[in-house]
């Protein structure tokens, strides 16, 4: 770029995006004279998504708005909760983001999930078909501009993962209504319909089970359900109560 110098401000929590010598308070950015605000800030490193507000000289502006010398541009981050236009919210997770999204599936959030790497433009397609958030840690996935909507993955921990999630869309949760492998939703199943796909000590140890809707994957309190009950007060306990559903995990 070689024209118009600006200073922008960044916002504490998106300083991650921006290279080491730009994380200061602010910085001084010379532009095009052409390009927009919105590829301004993404030059930076600043995925889209995670951009909220946007400020010059005090007064809010359109990603379109193309900057002129001297002009003061604050970046902010994205407010939480995020409220994304439309319903219901669902999401799209990719590849990197398998257990994130058994999480989110765990508590009855539909979170659908490539177990195959399909390649960003089939991803962005499918966000925008499907209408769904795409979740990602993948920066110029999410510059895509064919996706409906999408959201950043701060951490690679997915506890952590899940409460950023959480925190962020606020999502209605409703646990144990979803398969944990398929997204598919979950049914009471009597003992005897279910028996011919139970090992023999389950057969003679457990009484009341769950059976995916969808791909018929079969579901009990086996000896992970502890864990998983934990998993699941955790969430409860923090994002509100859940939106019902039946305890078979």
């Amino acid at each position: 770029m070689n024209g118009p110098e600006i200073d922008v401000e960044v916002a504490p929590e998106l300083r991650l995006f921006v290279a080491h010598g730009r994380r200061r308070g602010s910085t001084a950015v010379v532009t095009d004279g052409s390009s927009t605000l919105g590829h301004v800030v993404e030059s930076l490193g600043i995925p889209l998504t995670e951009a909220g507000t946007l400020l010059v000289d005090g007064r809010t502006v359109p990603v379109s708005h193309v900057p002129g010398p001297g002009e003061h541009v604050e970046v902010r981050a994205v407010e939480r909760p995020q409220r994304v236009p439309g319903a219901p919210l669902r999401f799209l997770l990719d590849v990197h983001l398998g257990t994130l999204a058994r999480r989110l599936r765990l508590l009855g959030v539909d979170a659908a999930y490539e177990s195959e790497d399909i390649g960003d433009p089939a991803l962005a397609a499918l966000s925008a078909r499907e209408r769904r958030v795409l979740l990602s840690r993948d920066r110029g996935l999410l510059r895509r501009r064919e996706i409906w909507a999408g959201a950043y993955v701060y951490s690679d921990r997915p506890e952590e993962q899940v409460r950023d999630v959480l925190g962020r869309f606020t999502p209605v949760l409703a646990p144990w209504t979803r398969c944990t492998a398929c997204n598919g939703r979950l049914a009471e199943a009597d003992k005897e319909t279910v028996r011919a796909h139970l090992e023999r000590g389950t057969q003679a140890t457990y009484d009341v089970f769950a059976r995916c809707t969808a791909c018929g994957r079969v579901y009990w309190r086996g000896a992970h359900h502890a864990h998983l009950e934990a998993v699941v007060a955790d969430a409860v306990r923090e994002f509100g109560e859940p939106g019902g559903g039946s305890p078979a995990g």
